[in-house]
């Protein structure tokens, strides 16, 4: 049943075994600039050669710009004409993400599509270096620091072109296991109270509460920029290098059941580039289609406590 349920197309007329590519087939973007976080590897990659390939102008944000710099030297191999720019960033520091922030300005480029892509799976619960879980420091926060840094631009580019800004947060499934109230604040800096697999689980939620309330506010500022999560699905990337069984499951069985990479970035092209998707903001998308998640991702008061939360961590860093 899971398999014909992968094969069979959605309203979008698209499903779960449907390529980047497929979903953007038609799409004309030249003339719209982008920004994916961990660009240089997996759903980054085929994400960034994707939109290059459609005619967008992509900014790579990477923790190694040598492995940057080599990817968008295979693209621009491939594509004629790509327009491709590498950055270093380094989600787990908010002095790494400002300082991108910075070098992004000095480009004087505009900014249509922020793809909040990177993610880590630790095996152990560890620091950032700004003392925060390393799952919640990398998955969300950097991510929330980055968009508010990048949201004028995103606004400017919005009203000068006329054209709908899109900002997708690469989550998880919309059913993912955390806690009973979702988000436990209070594990975010007391590394004792929870595992790995929680940490990482709530940390994926959080990008469902963010585009959430990020949507909220977007909609209440009247700008004309969309805010939406989208779960690829089941990927065998390099998110489990440091797994060692799971990332032996993932090269044998895996490679049955899970989605290639190509599959894997489609719903994120698709969300930030297809006109079926445009005035739709606050969603929840899986195999290119709408998908209502759990009762925790779709808690708005949840997502407003999220927000204020992650304000508070991010004003008393910069202090």
């Amino acid at each position: 049943m899971w398999f014909f349920n992968f094969n069979r197309n959605g309203p979008s007329g698209f499903s779960g075994a449907s390529t980047a590519e497929e979903v953007t087939a038609g799409v004309d973007a030249r003339g719209l600039a982008a920004v994916v976080t961990g660009a240089s590897s997996g759903i980054g990659l085929e994400t960034t050669r994707v939109l290059a390939l459609r005619g967008v102008r992509v900014v790579m944000a990477v923790r190694n710009v040598a492995a940057g710099h080599k990817a968008r030297e295979a693209i621009r191999a491939e594509i004629h004409g790509a327009i491709v720019h590498v950055l270093e960033m380094d989600l787990s520091s908010m002095d790494s993400v400002r300082r991108f922030a910075s070098e992004f300005d000095s480009l004087n480029l505009p900014l249509n599509i922020l793809i909040n892509n990177a993610g880590i799976l630790s095996k152990d619960c560890i620091r950032s270096i700004d003392g925060l879980e390393l799952h919640f420091a990398t998955n969300h926060i950097g991510h929330f620091l980055l968009t508010n840094l990048l949201l004028e631009n995103m606004k400017s580019t919005s009203r000068t072109t006329g054209v709908e800004g899109r900002i997708i947060n690469v989550s998880s499934s919309g059913h993912i296991l955390t806690y009973p109230e979702g988000i436990c604040f209070d594990s975010v800096k007391d590394l004792s109270r929870f595992s790995t697999y929680i940490a990482y689980g709530q940390s994926k939620l959080a990008n469902i509460l963010h585009s959430t309330e990020l949507a909220r506010i977007l909609k209440g500022d009247g700008v004309n920029i969309s805010a939406n999560a989208i779960h690829p699905g089941f990927v065998g990337t390099n998110l489990f290098k440091n797994w060692t069984m799971a990332n032996a499951v993932v090269n044998t069985i895996g490679r049955i059941v899970c989605k290639t990479v190509e599959q894997g970035a489609a719903t994120t092209c698709y969300v930030a580039l297809h006109p079926q998707v445009t005035g739709i903001s606050g969603k929840y998308f899986s195999n290119c289609n709408l998908e209502t998640p759990s009762s925790q991702a779709s808690n708005a008061e949840l997502a407003k406590k999220l927000w204020e939360f992650s304000s508070n961590i991010v004003s008393a860093a910069k202090l």
